[in-house]
């Protein structure tokens, strides 16, 4: 049984996590407690509803809440890139994340298997905090290999332009 694991990258003052949905290597509770005791200000949740249905998660929202954890669930379909509702919710999540991160917060990002659509997030943040797309793919594949794992996520995180402000 795969063990449940949080893989870490600075963006900018904080630290961008991914890793797979909670459950998936089959103890919801467990994997939970991982998530929590890492302390996320706020997680993204990638997966779809059926996917966090399919593997125990369907409560991870109110758990997150419950633990005065910030979530915000934009769910894509796996090897997917936004889909139009997605893309309209970004903003908000981006400047939520962008804010947390310049308090040298954590943010925490999850798809099925903690690659491709978590990878597709932890490198929009990136290249918002004023990285390159390709060096930061290279940055990010050091810590996660599999993060980003189709063409078309790279392009929604490429599209990115640099959101950072220096004082």
């Amino acid at each position: 049984m795969k063990l449940f694991a949080i893989h870490p990258v600075q963006v900018g003052n904080g630290t961008v996590s991914l890793s797979p949905l909670p459950g998936r290597a089959g103890n919801y509770r467990q994997d939970f407690h991982i998530i929590r005791d890492w302390q996320p200000d706020l997680v993204i949740s990638m997966t779809t509803e059926g996917e966090m249905l399919q593997e125990g998660a369907a409560g991870f929202g109110d758990d997150l809440r419950a633990a005065a954890i910030g979530w915000a669930h934009l769910p894509v379909t796996d090897f997917g890139a936004p889909p139009p509702e997605v893309q309209a919710a970004w903003p908000e999540v981006s400047a939520a994340a962008a804010q947390i991160l310049a308090g040298a917060g954590r943010v925490l990002v999850h798809c099925r298997g903690g690659c491709g659509r978590s990878g597709m997030v932890a490198l929009r943040l990136m290249i918002e905090h004023g990285e390159r797309p390709e060096a930061a793919l290279k940055r990010l594949r050091a810590v996660r290999p599999c993060a980003v794992e189709t063409y078309g996520q790279f392009d929604w995180a490429a599209q990115a332009t640099s959101t950072r402000r220096d004082s």
